[in-house]
């Protein structure tokens, strides 16, 4: 009982002046995403904005990263234009329960164990890579506008990094939006603001069941939508708690997180919401303007309920431009510039995982393909890595009648040709002992070359001994192996 009085104080009583402060300023920031990833997925700014308070509030309690801020993202946006255009917006919200569904499961399952295959070179390559994108996001609203909107920006950015000289106390980002909306207001400046963008709802959301018929013909046309939301909002879910876990030196609960994702989906669907997943760019934001505890991302979609239903009109006045000021900060702020600095210093294989991430993540605008194609680099590499390092000594006994060969490394389908090219079948020699004590056999693959290079031998009339298989290699070679088979030699020349 105590264990759990400490943990709940840990996660959301002990920093409570910051999680308040940062929660507001990320409920701010959550304003203008949420209704431009709406629009990107072809539906009303509300869905969008409902999705985001329920997802944050949801997560805030379920979540297995605390600061850590999830609602609509725009790569999921992205998953469901087709699904909008095509359907229309009832068949997204029953996909937007199935996602909810399907990352429950693979929570259940314990996926989120699968993120220790993703390198260090591939977190860094995604960081950077959305990094760049926040900043791409950023460029409409900077482009063919009047100096009036440069002048904000470039306020705002003073104001971001100086303010923090003067007191620390309220964090700079939420007095960059204050000020600079005063001044629009106060100077009556005609400048693109926050109720350029869309209608804001004017009511709390409610539950509804989506108003889609219950048949495998509409199974047949969420599922792959759905699928592939869980997949690309798990991903980016647990890239951004590896991410946080950094900044803030704490470690989190990735299963939990898959948990957490699937249920806030899935009430999510239910109330008229879209299908969201973490953000990295508010939660830098989080982090950086002092948000630690679970409160944080619970103050943030509650004040964002609060902004938009009962003050809608004063957020309406909020100028972009103040907006891409902190959104800018935040891209300066989640670009690895030390991996830039260490381009020499690191192994070239780790470098080219990273802008490979890097630009095929640009390219695409898909974080899941830049993520996907960087694991698959890792694993190339470090599987060429790992299949050289395989090293067989040999030595023949005075007499010379027996050869023994001596394994030391991993066989496996990267090193099999070169443990197969080791060996010399033409020896005549009447016995052969191979020691494989030093040595660990993980696939059929090594199964079948030490199948090859015992045959070959029996076949050029050797007697061949295999010794100290160790036990995982003992059950590999009982189930898969044929050269202490009858007739196996015979199968080998034919």
């Amino acid at each position: 009982m105590k264990k759990i009085y400490s943990s709940l104080r840990q996660d959301w009583f002990s920093n409570i002046r910051g999680d308040l402060l940062a929660g507001l300023v990320v409920a701010l920031a959550l304003i203008p995403e949420a209704i431009a990833f709406s629009i990107i997925a072809g539906v009303d700014p509300k869905v969008g904005l409902y999705a985001s308070f329920s997802i944050a509030v949801i997560i805030a309690f379920t979540g297995g990263r605390p600061g850590m801020i999830s609602a609509a993202t725009g790569a999921m946006a992205l998953v469901m234009v087709l699904l909008v255009k095509e359907h229309g917006l009832q068949y997204l919200l029953a996909a937007t329960v199935l996602t909810g569904v399907l990352q429950s499961v693979a929570g259940l399952l314990k996926l989120g164990a699968l993120m220790r295959f993703v390198s260090r070179s591939v977190i860094t390559g995604f960081v950077n890579a959305l990094a760049i994108l926040i900043f791409l996001a950023q460029l409409p609203e900077l482009t063919d506008v009047s100096w009036v909107v440069y002048a904000m920006t470039a306020a705002g950015l003073i104001i971001i990094y100086g303010f923090p000289h003067i007191t620390k106390a309220v964090p700079s980002p939420l007095v960059t939006i204050v000020v600079l909306t005063g001044v629009a207001m106060l100077l009556k400046l005609d400048i693109r603001t926050v109720g350029d963008m869309g209608q804001l709802p004017d009511s709390l959301p409610i539950f509804l069941l989506p108003d889609v018929p219950l048949t495998l013909e509409t199974l047949r046309i969420i599922f792959p939508y759905a699928a592939t939301m869980a997949v690309v909002g798990l991903l980016e879910s647990m890239m951004t708690a590896s991410i946080v876990d950094e900044l803030t030196d704490t470690n989190s609960n990735k299963n939990r997180e898959c948990m957490g994702q699937g249920v806030a989906n899935i009430a999510t669907g239910f109330i008229g919401g879209m299908a969201g997943c973490a953000m990295i760019g508010q939660s830098v934001i989080n982090v950086k303007s002092g948000g630690r505890g679970r409160l944080s991302t619970l103050v943030a979609g509650l004040a964002l309920l609060v902004l938009i239903v009962f003050l809608g009109p004063w957020v309406r006045q909020i100028p972009m431009a103040a907006l891409v000021a902190v959104m800018i900060m935040v891209s300066i702020g989640t670009f690895s510039w030390d991996s830039i600095r260490k381009l020499r210093q690191h192994p070239p294989s780790s470098t080219l995982v990273m802008i490979a991430t890097v630009v095929i993540t640009v390219a695409t605008h898909d974080l899941a393909k830049g993520v996907f194609a960087g694991v698959l680099l890792s694993g190339i590499f470090f599987a060429h890595k790992v299949g050289k390092v395989l090293r067989i000594d040999r030595s023949l006994d005075a007499e010379g009648r027996l050869r023994t060969y001596r394994v030391v490394g991993q066989v496996f389908f990267a090193s099999s040709e070169t443990f197969l090219n080791s060996f010399d079948f033409k020896e005549a020699v009447p016995m052969v002992r191979i020691d494989v004590s030093r040595a660990h056999f993980w696939d059929i693959t090594a199964v079948g070359a030490l199948d090859k290079v015992v045959l070959k031998f029996k076949r050029e009339g050797a007697e061949v001994e295999v010794l100290g298989l160790d036990e995982a290699s003992t059950t590999m070679m009982d189930r898969f192996a044929i050269h202490d088979k009858p007739g196996a030699v015979e199968k080998l020349m034919h």
